[in-house]
């Protein structure tokens, strides 16, 4: 095996998954990443003196890395610190209402009783429940698996669990509506339906299934001491120690094809680098529409616009803010919230009242405020970024929207323009060719959605898949899990 030699595209979470473990298998394993560092959607931005996290804030299911660092000798712990946040996040209504949800279902059960009342509590168990009993049916057969059909699916399910696990695992109706039968304070629907959003998608086309977010988050959620960039940048520093041979500021033009199997890459600069298997971790369509040569364009089918995931407007900030206590991870609801879904995916526009997500990330566990703080600003965006030129005044326009919604939660926040660092769809789909700035690959609408998505396997042969675009989903966990399916695909087939 030490001959093998395997060539992977991109260092994001999936990619640097796949070249750990390809790395532990004994290949030789040279990593391509075309940025300034690894990480993909793991990154800073630079707002006058400081660096301020402008992609995934906390990390959830820590198991994972737990797991990844510990097969390949190391130990998670050993190199980054995590702090378990307190509080889930900070939720406020434009209309009334602050609610906190702990990773403790007991206190969020009492929170969303203060909150509701006693009605909507037991609710909440009920709804918690299920979401136990859905992520207990779909963690093994589907999350860690490889990618099944439905029918593949049933027989995995079947073999653990009794059959009425399949009605649990909820495909149908959608969040939406499935969450009304938990909750009659349309808030909380709001609250929970939000789990939509973690995979791009709107709540009123995703399967039910979301609900198994709300476990997921109990289970604990951390804060990577220093940022999330620091757990790319752990991640990178285990794949140097096994050998592998990273390359920063390293642009792939071209996936090699030699009769029906990829056979290496060529670089912008023209340099040819063969290798015996190839792993693709970007967006599946930039193979699909030619990004990385015409030959590779067979090995996965094409996206179609209403297809992408959500794409977002962010602004990276160095300020101040008053009226409202926020906590690491904040998120500010106006009240129509279908509305703005049918905005997003049906107009093709961001909504003049957009949900907002704030972090403030020198707040939660060993935070410090000295004079300003770093946040981050988020709306759901359409993945238009190759359609829609975002001007300076859409973007402005934009953002004082944003933060009309934050000041009618009671929230002010006080920067410098120059102090304010945005992002657009534009920007996303130029980091990440062939998206359409989409951050999630393709959104997870109707029931056999989670069956679209490619598996580790492309449909030509020493060419493999992984991340965000890529069975079993986004998220940074997912995008690692995808990473390690992908690492075991190639050593099965060429072992």
């Amino acid at each position: 095996m030490s001959a093998k030699h395997a060539i992977v595209i991109g260092a994001g979470a999936g990619g640097l998954a796949a070249s750990i473990d390809l790395a532990s298998a004994g290949f030789q394993v040279t990593l391509l990443e075309r940025g300034a560092a690894p990480g993909g959607k793991m990154h800073t931005r630079a707002v006058d003196d400081r660096e301020v996290d402008g992609g995934p804030t906390v990390l959830t299911m820590r198991s994972i890395f737990e797991q990844l660092f510990a097969d390949a000798g190391a130990c998670l712990n050993d190199r980054l610190t995590l702090l378990e946040s307190p509080i889930i996040a900070r939720h406020a209504w434009s209309h009334g209402g602050v609610l906190d949800l702990y990773p403790d279902a007991q206190r969020s059960r009492q929170s969303i009783e203060d909150f509701a009342g006693t009605d909507d509590a037991i609710g909440f168990e009920r709804f918690y429940s299920q979401s136990a009993r859905i992520h207990q049916t779909l963690s093994e057969t589907f999350m860690t698996a490889s990618k099944p059909d439905p029918v593949t699916l049933v027989g995995r399910v079947l073999r653990r669990h009794h059959p009425s696990s399949l009605i649990a695992a909820k495909p149908a109706p959608n969040l939406w509506r499935a969450l009304g039968d938990f909750f009659t304070d349309e808030r909380l629907q709001q609250l929970f339906a939000r789990y939509a959003t973690y995979v791009g998608s709107s709540p009123l086309s995703t399967p039910a299934t979301l609900m198994l977010i709300a476990h997921v988050e109990l289970e604990g959620v951390w804060l990577v001491d220093g940022g999330m960039h620091r757990l790319a940048a752990a991640m990178a520093d285990l794949g140097r120690e096994l050998g592998i041979d990273l390359h920063l500021n390293t642009h792939v033009s071209e996936v090699l094809v030699k009769g029906d199997s990829a056979c290496g890459v060529r670089l912008e600069d023209g340099t040819s680098l063969p290798a015996d298997v190839v792993v693709f971790n970007g967006d599946t369509n930039a193979l699909a529409t030619g990004r990385l040569g015409c030959e590779a364009m067979r090995a996965v089918k094409p996206r179609s616009v209403e297809q992408r995931g959500l794409s977002a407007l962010t602004w990276c900030i160095k300020g101040s803010s008053s009226g409202f206590d926020l906590d690491h991870h904040n998120v500010f609801f106006e009240s129509d919230y279908p509305t703005e879904f049918n905005t997003i995916f049906e107009k093709r526009c961001v909504p003049s009242k957009p949900t907002v997500y704030l972090c403030a990330q020198d707040r939660g566990p060993n935070g410090s405020l000295n004079g300003s703080e770093r946040l981050l600003m988020l709306v759901n965006a359409p993945a238009d970024g190759d359609r829609q030129n975002w001007s300076e005044d859409d973007v402005a326009r934009s953002r004082d929207n944003a933060l009309a919604v934050l000041e009618r939660c009671g929230l002010n926040l006080s920067f410098r323009d120059s102090d304010c660092v945005s992002t657009t769809p534009n920007d996303w789909h130029g980091r990440f060719p062939g998206s359409g700035g989409s951050l999630y690959g393709g959104a997870s609408h109707g029931i056999w959605s989670s069956f679209i998505r490619p598996g580790a396997r492309s449909r030509l042969k020493r060419l493999y898949l992984s991340g965000g675009s890529v069975h079993p989903g986004p998220g940074v966990p997912m995008a690692t899990l995808s990473g390690r399916l992908a690492a075991s695909a190639v050593v099965r087939d060429i072992a």
